[in-house]
């Protein structure tokens, strides 16, 4: 419990000097949320267009749809202002041997390196994302029983730990290769497709993104335990919370291997 109290306090001050951080560049924060807000009002336009010409993809309809985007937005958004940047800023960390200072302090390195910054604007995206999810359950008339919202975010929380455990895989990649910006980059232009119905996918594409790289099931799972809900909604969870499972384990053994062969970059 000493040990739990520890993180807490740690992670308490990083917190306070991320928050100060951000409040030193005030119109950094506001240009990056007019960009999210933008680019968000951006997909309900081609919600809209795309439904202008169907009544429905598989089985979601236009305001499930929306649904699917807010939960994108939420999911994204929470790990952006969390974990993104840290995990973005490790190679660089690994390439000018900054990292032996994470290394030298008395508590888990994957600890500091995963949230050593926080950014505020993502924290107030996912809540525009609240509210546009919020909207879509009034549109369709559906009031979720508190057991629904409970499971809705136990599986925000395995969607955001997913996106967490393949971004730090990539990062580590950066103990073998110098600079890994271009794959983490790529990851996060991939995970886009978060935000369209599983039933678009189909066959190779539908096993590939519901297990291998299970990028698919992060938003669809949690907007299907809200609108589509079914008498047994366990066999959903059990397979986000698998995912979830085998991703974060595989990353932190990728991380302890990666530590084992780091050297310094002045060694």
């Amino acid at each position: 419990m000493p040990r739990l109290r520890q993180y807490f306090e740690v992670y308490r001050v990083m917190l306070r000097n991320s928050l100060v951080r951000e409040m030193n560049f005030k119109l950094n924060f506001v240009l990056w949320l007019l960009v999210e807000s933008l680019w968000f009002v951006g997909q309900l336009v081609f919600i809209q267009v795309i439904y202008s010409q169907v009544d429905a993809i598989g089985d979601w309809t236009k305001w499930d749809m929306v649904l699917l985007v807010g939960t994108y937005q939420i999911v994204s958004q929470i790990f952006q202002a969390f974990f993104y940047v840290n995990l973005n800023s490790l190679p660089e960390l690994v390439r000018t041997g900054k990292l032996d200072f994470v290394l030298l302090q008395p508590i888990d390195s994957q600890f500091t390196v995963s949230l050593r910054q926080f950014g505020i604007d993502g924290v107030v995206n996912a809540l525009v994302g609240i509210a546009i999810v919020a909207y879509s359950l009034l549109k369709l008339h559906v009031m979720p029983s508190p057991a629904q919202i409970l499971l809705y975010l136990v599986a925000v929380g395995f969607g955001v730990s997913i996106h967490y455990a393949a971004m730090l895989a990539l990062a580590t990649i950066s103990f073998w290769i110098v600079r890994t910006q271009g794959i983490i980059y790529g990851y996060y232009s991939i995970i886009n497709l978060a935000r369209y119905p599983d039933s678009m996918f189909k066959g190779l594409a539908k096993f590939v993104f519901d297990w291998v790289v299970p990028i698919v099931v992060v938003t669809n799972v949690p907007a299907r335990l809200l609108i589509h809900a079914t008498s047994n909604p366990w066999p959903l969870l059990g397979h986000l919370a698998a995912a979830s499972a085998a991703m974060l384990l595989a990353s932190r053994l990728l991380w302890k291997v990666a530590l084992n062969r780091y050297s310094s970059a002045s060694s």
